[in-house]
């Protein structure tokens, strides 16, 4: 299959994924919260074991000037803190009575997110098609619970569901539009630099958006169960190395 094929599914099914969010009209809000804390804490150690065993070796193999690539990651991780500095972006994953963000807000700064994950994905598969799909698949693992959250907060603001659903489709179409511009520049200019700044977006929202999330309850079985799900995504990323 062409690689421009591949980024144009790929870049439909990520964003396919803003609909996920829509069954947790059907969920109880206790429920809600006991099933996505264990996501997001999945999703961080799918994110860091994406960016250190896959992402980072790749971009190294690629430019034998690993400060180079240790730069752009760098540069990865200090973008996202201005985004969430300046833009008040911060993906919340505890019960949604507690945080009413202003919905646009919320929309805008992943609408932005998407497009930078869109062109690193994109770069991806163009380096190399089994690390795009990894990358996808390390992306779509944080983008659930995040889809999940993100819904019940704009519902539960006074957002219809058919609103939410339609803009939060709309927000993630813009991790298609990157990925398609990455393919059209790659000719032009070097998009693989991408793949190692992608890295530090990872272990950004990881270390800073996720971890402090799953680490404020007090009970031990809960703290067991998080740390356990965050090492089985760390360990399953590092098993997928192994096999490629």
């Amino acid at each position: 299959m062409p690689v421009l094929l591949w980024i144009f599914v790929a870049g439909l099914a990520m964003s396919a994924l803003a609909l996920v969010g829509s069954v947790t009209l059907l969920i109880p809000e206790r429920l809600f919260t006991r099933i996505v804390l264990p996501l997001v804490a999945l999703a961080a150690g799918a994110l860091l074991g994406g960016a250190l065993f896959h992402m980072l070796p790749e971009a190294i193999a690629l430019d034998s000037g690993s400060r180079t690539v240790f730069a752009w990651c760098a540069a990865g991780i200090v973008s996202f803190h201005v985004l969430e500095q300046f833009l008040h972006w911060h993906h919340c994953h505890r019960p949604v009575s507690q945080h009413r963000p202003l919905g646009y807000l919320i929309l805008a700064a992943d609408g932005l997110h998407n497009l930078i994950g869109g062109l690193a994905v994109g770069s991806a598969f163009i380096v190399d098609i089994k690390l795009g799909v990894v990358t996808w698949l390390v992306s779509a693992a944080h983008e659930i619970p995040q889809e999940l959250g993100d819904f019940g907060i704009l519902v539960h603001s006074g957002w219809s569901a058919s609103r939410a659903l339609i803009y939060n489709v709309v927000s993630a179409l813009t991790f298609l539009v990157g990925a398609l511009l990455a393919y059209a520049f790659a000719g032009r200019v070097d998009v693989t630099v991408l793949v190692p700044f992608a890295a530090g977006n990872f272990i950004y929202i990881a270390l800073t958006d996720l971890l402090p999330e799953i680490t404020t309850s007090p009970v031990l079985r809960d703290k067991a169960l998080y740390t356990t799900t965050f090492v089985a995504g760390i360990v399953l990323l590092w098993a997928v190395a192994q096999l490629a």
